[in-house]
């Protein structure tokens, strides 16, 4: 009996070491979060869906009343692809191993349409509740058939088979957090195509184009080669350790050391050994080179008797970097950043003093930026019937608070984006992408012609859709208007997308004229929206519509001026008001410009200066911020454009 029960013992026992086994060896299918609960999918194609399974089991998919199967290959990852569907829905996608039906995923709520993936930096991340007239746009926004998959951000070494995202129905709610160029451009196609639309948002604030590129795209371009190498020094650490200094970065900026507010900003503090600078002034005009840290600034005014007793309005006019603020040793705001659209602040009556009041100001300078804008006669202090100007001599200190630490942002890396946020997305069927970047390669404008055209042919070759429509927005006017004609990385860099024009099936969208000097972010997202969707339905929906100002395409001179040719001319030259022609530089082989006068000669414009009498060269809306004014009838701007191809100063 003692050998029997041995025996059953050992027998039970491998049998539950088997049924282990054979659990281990059955893997529950899976599909990749692209795929999910109110999905839009890619109609007039043959819908691709994929996933994880049993090695070699049979997958089986049905989508609607359509059925259709795969196998699982020896690592268990399998595709299929469903026939082309037309617009509609909903649909409920159910896939599931062998005709048991094991392990079923079963989604609902799908509908078929059209799919444009969303990418960028900030501006095309910006969230609708951030944009112009967010309260009322929120309120209004049932849309049922408009679904967005945002996908969160991640960074990552080598390719992702899977993201962190889920798809949301457009409604007062979700719509909130969604981007808001991807969301008035879906609008707007829903609206007008009537079809259900779905935007797949893969977006980070602050990228470089190179970070949404593959390596093997990287590498085959000598502009790119090295860094693509130099990625390949990098390891996990190095995301953490950038982690950690960015936490220290940030925990310097929003939080005084040191304790040395309640220190500086006494009014009877002596900072008399504090070196002067005239305000308005920005860092780089300080004369003390470059700097990266808080920096305390002081001035001590003397304040009219008609002030007692008043509470005061304090204007700071339009500061740089973000600031903290104190009169007389107390807090008026903390850590105010510059695309706050208020910038002036009440004085308390309780806080004035009769005679000197001191102003204090902790100021970030940052990324080669920080100090107070001009104009001057936005700086100032007042009791609403007389006004105090605090434009002039302002004592400043350095190095009053730990050093910031250097921050290398791991998402600026070059690959990393592209390997968590666009590699796990491909190959989802898809009608095309929309585009909003280049302000953070704007220093390396004249690379950015090879660049981007790079990135262009990298998605298009790995979705293998052919050659997928690909618009995209040009920079908007931003940072301070130049008196004079100048040389600007800004308008390099819209030049280069300009170029990029020249690669199949694309689309650019102009904004220099609804951008804004202070806020690199314009807040009118509504009209960069209404204008992809124009060049979405002239492109790819084959409306007969204008969804473009004119092009520049040749010059002739003509004695002492320069006639300019565009293309697409048949829907007139105008300007805005009816106004004389503004934005027109001109010069002769000395390369000196000056501003020009510009008139509209039917589908030309003639352009001069008494101060150029053999004229080389044109350029026009050729600044970071130009004033500029030329359009065609509908109101769409005419493209800024140079004649000359003289060297620039992002070109090495």
């Amino acid at each position: 009996m003692k050998i029997n029960a041995m025996i059953i013992k050992r027998l039970l026992f491998l049998l539950c070491a088997i049924t282990i086994y054979q659990s281990a060896c059955y893997a529950q299918i899976t599909l990749p979060k692209v795929f999910g609960d109110n999905m839009v999918l890619q109609r007039n194609i043959k819908i691709p869906v994929w996933g994880n399974a049993t090695p070699g089991a049979l997958v089986i998919a049905e989508l609607g009343s359509v059925r259709t199967t795969a196998i699982a290959d020896k690592n268990g990852k399998w595709k299929l692809r469903f026939p082309k569907f037309e617009a509609g829905g909903p649909y409920t996608l159910k896939v599931y191993q062998s005709e048991k039906r094991d392990s079923q995923v079963e989604l609902r709520n799908i509908l078929i349409g059209d799919v444009w993936v969303a990418s960028g930096q900030s501006n095309m991340e910006w969230q609708v509740q951030q944009a112009q007239d967010a309260k009322k746009e929120i309120a209004k926004a049932i849309f049922p058939h408009i679904r967005f998959l945002f996908v969160e951000h991640d960074k990552k070494l080598t390719p992702q088979a899977d993201i962190s995202g889920t798809w949301k129905v457009c409604d007062t709610t979700n719509v909130k957090q969604f981007s808001a160029v991807a969301y008035y451009f879906a609008h707007k196609i829903h609206i007008d195509q009537n079809i259900p639309i779905g935007i797949v948002q893969t977006t980070w604030g602050g990228t470089p184009v190179e970070s949404w590129t593959s390596r093997e795209m990287l590498l085959s371009s000598p502009v790119t080669r090295s860094r693509a190498l130099a990625n390949d020094t990098l390891t996990p650490q190095h995301f953490i350790k950038d982690s950690l200094n960015e936490i220290g970065f940030w925990d310097i900026v929003y939080h005084v050391k040191n304790n040395i507010d309640q220190v500086v900003t006494a009014s009877g503090y002596d900072d008399s050994h504090w070196p002067t600078v005239e305000i308005p002034r920005l860092i780089k005009d300080f004369g003390i080179g470059d700097y990266v840290g808080m920096m305390w600034m002081r001035k001590t005014i003397t304040l009219p008797e008609s002030f007692a007793g008043k509470d005061l309005t304090l204007n700071l006019g339009h500061p740089e970097m973000n600031y903290s603020l104190y009169f007389n040793g107390k807090e008026i705001c903390k850590t105010v950043w510059n695309a706050n659209p208020k910038q002036s602040y009440t004085i308390p009556a309780g806080m004035v003093q009769n005679g000197k009041n001191t102003i204090s100001i902790r100021i970030a300078m940052l990324w080669g930026g920080g100090g107070l804008n001009p104009p001057a006669e936005n700086i100032y202090i007042s009791d609403g019937a007389s006004t105090v100007s605090l434009a002039g001599k302002w004592l400043y200190k350095k190095d009053l608070e730990p050093t910031i630490p250097k921050v290398n942002y791991s998402h600026y890396y070059p690959i990393v984006l592209y390997n968590a946020m666009v590699h796990p997305l491909i190959p989802y069927g898809i009608k095309g992408f929309i585009w909003y970047q280049g302000e953070a390669n704007d220093s390396a404008a004249y690379n950015y012609r090879k660049i981007f055209p790079l990135m262009i042919t990298d998605w298009r070759q790995r979705w293998g859709q052919g050659n997928l429509p690909f618009l995209y927005v040009q920079l908007a006017n931003y940072k301070k208007v130049q008196p004079e004609p100048s040389e600007s990385e800004w308008a390099e860099l819209r030049e280069a997308q300009t170029m990029t024009l020249s690669q199949p099936n694309t689309g650019m969208v102009c904004t220099i004229d609804i951008g804004d000097a202070g806020n690199i972010h314009p807040s009118n997202k509504q009209e960069v929206g209404r204008r992809l969707a124009l060049s979405a339905e002239k492109l790819v929906y084959n409306q007969n519509c204008i969804a473009s100002g004119p092009l520049y395409k040749g010059y002739q001179k003509d004695g002492n001026k320069i006639r300019i040719r565009f293309t697409n001319p048949n829907s007139g030259l105008s300007t805005r008001g009816g106004k004389v022609v503004t934005g027109f530089a001109i010069a002769g082989n000395d390369k000196q410009f000056y501003w020009a006068k510009a008139t509209i000669v039917g589908k030309e414009v003639v352009v001069y200066s008494e101060k150029v009498t053999d004229p080389e060269a044109v350029r026009y809306a050729w600044a970071d911020n130009p004033e500029c004014n030329l359009t065609n009838s509908e109101g769409l701007p005419v493209v800024p454009f140079r004649t000359d191809s003289w060297k620039g100063i992002t070109q090495k």
